[in-house]
C-alpha cells in the first residue's frame, strides 16, 4: 500500500478526485504521522483529529455527490497560528491570548475550505510570530532550530506531516524555516494574499506565505489564496494571477540568474559560500554576477526599524495590560519600538521604491536574482530561531522570493533562494521549478 503521506498535494487531489483513495484515508495516514513523530518535532499548536476525519468524512460524501469543491478537495493543510480560524484556538503563540478562539475565519482559511481542503489544526508560531523560539524540533534532527517564526507550518510539511502549510513572513519567517527543514517556501509578492483575520505584526511588511514539498504544490496552494480582499488596504483590484499554469509550463528560452550576494554575504558560512561557488560555476552561461551598490547596505536596517517602529504600535496595548502574558524579549521589542522617531520610520518606508528602482534592470534582464535563503544550514540549539538576513531586504522591497533545497550538510537541508520582480510571481515560481529540476538531476 502507498504511503500517503508522501502524496504531493496535487497528486492527493487528483487521486481523491478519481476515487482512487479517499480524503479520510490521507487525513487518517498524516494523524498516524502525527501520532508516531509529534511528541520529537513539537509542529502543532493545536489538534483535534476527530475534526479532522470528520471533516474528511464530509468531503468524501460531497465527492460521492458529485459535489468536489475546489483543486484542494479532501487534502489537509497546516495553518500558523496567527490565523483566525472561526472553529479552532487562535493563540498567536503568546501566553495573553491563551484560549482566544474568533469568531470567523481569515480571508485565507475561507478560501482554502471553498477549494475543498480539511483544515487539519494549528501549526506552531514564535511568540507573536517574532523572534522568541518556540517548542518545534527541526524534523532532520531534534537538536537542531527549525528556524521561525513559522516554525510547525515548516516542519510539519518537513516531516510528511501535511503536503501544504500556510505561514506568513515580515523578515525571513517563510524562507528561512523552509530552507532549515528542506522544504519549498515561497513568499508572494507583498499584498497578493489577503491578511484579514491574520496577526498584525507590522503591516507595511506582513506578507502570508506557503509551505509545500514542491513547487507545483507552492503554486497550487497560492494561487487559491490570491483574490482581491477589498478588507485589506494594500491589495489591489487585479485578476488573479495564473501562478500554477504558469509554474508547471515550460520555460520558453533557458531561464537566466543573477547571482547576487546581498548587502549580508558577511555572513554566508562557509558551506554556503563553497556550495554557491559551485553552484554558480555549474550554471555557467546561464547565471552572471552582480554586486549591487552601497545603498543597498541600508536595507536591513531599514527592514528592521520598520518592524520594530511597528511591533511597538500594534502590541504595544499588550505591554501596558498585559505585559504578565509576554516575554522578557518581547516586552524588550515593543519598548524600543516606541521610541523610534517618526521620521526615521518614513524614510525607512520612503526608500523601499527608489531601492526596488535600482533593481530593474536586473529584472528586466534576468529571469531571477540567485541568493542564500539563509547563513547556513540550521543552528544547533534553541537560543534563536536564525538569522533572517539574506531575507530581510527582499522583504522590505515587496518583492516575491521561493527558496527549494539545494544540498544536504552533516544530514541537514540548505536552500537557494531566488527573488523575481513584483507581481511576477508566476514567472519566478516556472524558474525555481527549472532550478528545482536541474538541481535534481544534477545538471546544476
Amino acid at each position: 500500500m502507498d504511503d500517503l503521506t508522501k502524496l504531493t498535494a496535487a497528486d492527493a487531489a487528483r487521486r481523491i478526485e478519481s476515487g482512487e483513495i479517499t480524503s479520510e484515508r490521507l487525513v487518517q495516514a498524516c494523524l498516524d504521522r502525527i501520532a508516531a513523530r509529534e511528541e520529537t518535532v513539537r509542529a502543532w499548536a493545536y489538534l483535534d483529529p476527530d475534526y479532522a476525519l470528520k471533516q474528511a468524512r464530509e468531503r468524501d460524501e460531497w465527492r460521492k455527490q458529485g459535489r468536489t469543491t475546489g483543486p484542494l478537495h479532501g487534502v489537509p493543510v497546516g495553518i500558523k497560528d496567527i490565523i483566525d480560524t472561526g472553529d479552532m484556538p487562535t493563540e498567536n503563540g503568546c501566553a495573553a491570548h491563551k484560549g482566544r478562539t474568533p469568531e470567523e475565519d481569515a480571508t485565507l482559511v475561507a478560501a482554502l475550505r471553498d477549494a475543498g481542503a480539511v483544515i487539519m489544526g494549528k501549526t506552531v508560531t514564535t511568540e507573536l510570530a517574532v523572534f522568541v523560539p518556540s517548542k518545534t524540533r527541526n524534523p532532520h534532527n531534534p537538536e537542531y532550530s527549525p528556524g521561525g517564526s513559522s516554525a510547525g507550518s515548516a516542519a510539519a510539511v518537513a516531516d510528511f506531516m501535511v503536503p501544504l502549510a500556510v505561514g506568513t513572513q515580515t523578515g525571513g519567517s517563510v524562507i528561512r524555516p523552509a530552507s532549515f527543514n528542506g522544504v519549498v517556501g515561497f513568499k508572494p509578492t507583498f499584498g497578493l494574499i489577503s491578511r484579514k483575520g491574520v496577526l498584525a505584526q507590522s503591516p507595511a511588511l506582513d506578507t502570508v506565505g506557503v509551505f509545500a514539498r514542491t513547487v507545483e504544490d507552492s503554486a497550487l496552494i497560492a494561487e487559491l489564496l490570491t483574490a482581491y480582499d477589498p478588507a485589506d488596504a494594500d491589495m489591489k483590484p487585479r485578476s488573479r494571477p495564473r501562478l500554477r499554469e504558469v509554474a508547471i509550463d515550460t520555460p520558453p528560452v533557458t531561464p537566466m540568474l543573477a547571482f547576487v550576494k546581498g548587502p549580508t554575504w558577511d555572513k554566508a558560512e562557509k558551506v554556503t559560500e563553497e556550495a554557491f561557488a559551485e553552484l554558480v560555476e555549474a550554471l555557467g552561461e546561464q547565471c552572471d554576477t552582480f554586486d549591487l551598490p552601497p545603498i543597498y547596505h541600508q536595507a536591513p536596517k531599514w527592514q528592521k526599524l520598520i518592524q520594530t517602529a511597528e511591533v511597538g504600535k500594534y502590541f504595544g496595548p499588550l505591554l501596558d495590560h498585559a505585559a504578565d502574558g509576554i516575554s522578557d524579549p518581547m516586552k524588550e521589542m515593543i519598548a524600543e519600538g516606541r521610541t523610534i522617531p517618526a521620521h526615521e520610520y518614513i524614510t525607512a518606508k520612503e526608500f523601499r521604491d527608489v531601492l526596488y528602482a535600482g533593481l530593474e534592470e536586473i529584472f528586466e534582464r534576468y529571469d531571477a536574482i540567485l541568493t542564500p535563503a539563509s547563513p547556513g544550514p540550521a543552528p544547533k540549539g534553541f537560543k534563536t530561531t536564525g538569522d533572517p538576513c539574506f531575507n530581510a531586504m527582499w522583504t522590505y522591497l515587496g518583492t516575491p522570493a521561493v527558496t527549494v533545497p539545494l544540498l544536504d550538510v552533516d544530514g541537514l537541508p540548505l536552500g537557494v533562494q531566488l527573488v523575481g520582480p513584483r507581481l511576477d510571481d508566476g514567472r519566478l515560481l516556472r524558474t525555481a521549478r527549472w532550478l528545482a529540476e536541474h538541481l535534481a538531476q544534477g545538471t546544476a
